[in-house]
């Protein structure tokens, strides 16, 4: 990986603490969970550098409202999670971690109705929705995912997040870090942004959100229709990327990414055989109205996928430019 020069000789240094204990707590969920499925749906491509599943354990790095912190999570026995955590912030990961698991995932009301969703719901009974409460990570990374392959945007996050963020604490198998805060993504050198690999659009949307953060984080905590409506205002923020924010500072069990190249084709035809559109896709999920991306979760966890026929699209590189 080359390395924006700014940030080059900062990525070297290690400053952790020596020798700190966490802070250590225990959480029994009330229901069952799926520890792996449910948490690492966070991560955002397998070189995340906020995430790393290490065997059985979890790794998280976050930039919390009391700063930074890194948060190693394990099920130790059936329904037993021990939770460990290091920096300035461990206190408020392990008072969030709960949440992280989806403890305030609420299922009630939900009915599956189709025998795909009656079996997956029956394989995957831990399956919970994650929240991070974290809302400027979410957006930012929603924002880089836009309009690209996952392959290019996973890449251009663990670029930023590694030139711009702050290297977390604690006894981490490999480097983990932090995402810039607020200030920091505003800080952000326009040639970093194109050396990581994003187009002028997502970087400028990233830099204006970050201009009123704060005022961003603050409005969006009331609910979820204020949420998506602050959201939606915001330029260069559109349902899509409302939707995916929503979906994993808030856990929003009925949110849908409407806009997405794949996920429509992919909810048509688990549920008839047969791609739809985005207009087909919501029709679809009606009946599951305030659970739609539940089941757009069981669906995926069910394991159906439609074929592919055409060439795989090539992601584009210009960086060179």
């Amino acid at each position: 990986m080359t390395l924006a020069p700014a940030a080059a000789s900062a990525v070297g240094r290690d400053p952790r603490p020596a020798n700190t204990r966490p802070l250590e707590t225990e959480y029994r969920p009330r229901q069952p969970l799926d520890l792996r499925r449910t948490v690492l749906f966070q991560r955002r491509g397998a070189g995340d550098p906020t995430m790393h599943a290490d065997g059985a354990l979890i790794w998280r790095a976050s930039r919390t409202p009391d700063g930074v912190a890194t948060l190693a999570l394990r099920e130790t026995s059936p329904g037993v999670i021990r939770g460990a955590a290091w920096g300035p912030g461990a206190a408020w990961a392990l008072a969030q971690l709960p949440d992280l698991c989806g403890a305030r995932d609420d299922a009630a009301g939900f009915e599956p109705r189709h025998p795909l969703l009656v079996d997956a719901h029956h394989r995957h009974p831990g399956l919970r929705l994650s929240r991070t409460d974290l809302v400027f990570d979410a957006l930012a990374s929603a924002i880089v995912e836009q309009k690209v392959t996952g392959v290019q945007a996973f890449a251009a996050w663990r670029r930023i997040v590694t030139w711009y963020g702050e290297r977390a604490p604690g006894p981490t198998p490999r480097p983990l870090f932090a995402p810039p805060s607020i200030g920091g993504w505003r800080r952000v050198p326009s040639w970093s942004w194109h050396r990581a690999g994003l187009e002028p659009p997502q970087s400028r949307a990233i830099v204006r959100a970050a201009s009123q953060g704060e005022a961003i984080v603050r409005a969006t905590s009331t609910s979820l229709d204020e949420a998506d409506r602050v959201l939606v205002s915001l330029a260069g923020v559109g349902p899509w990327t409302s939707a995916e924010t929503r979906i994993r500072a808030f856990g929003d069990a009925d949110a849908v990414s409407v806009g997405d190249y794949h996920l429509a084709h992919e909810v048509g035809f688990a549920l008839t055989g047969h791609r739809t559109d985005d207009e087909g896709m919501l029709h679809l999920l009606e009946p599951w109205r305030g659970h739609r991306q539940r089941v757009i979760r069981l669906l995926a966890a069910a394991g159906v996928r439609e074929p592919r026929r055409g060439a795989r699209l090539h992601p584009e590189d210009h960086r060179a430019r």
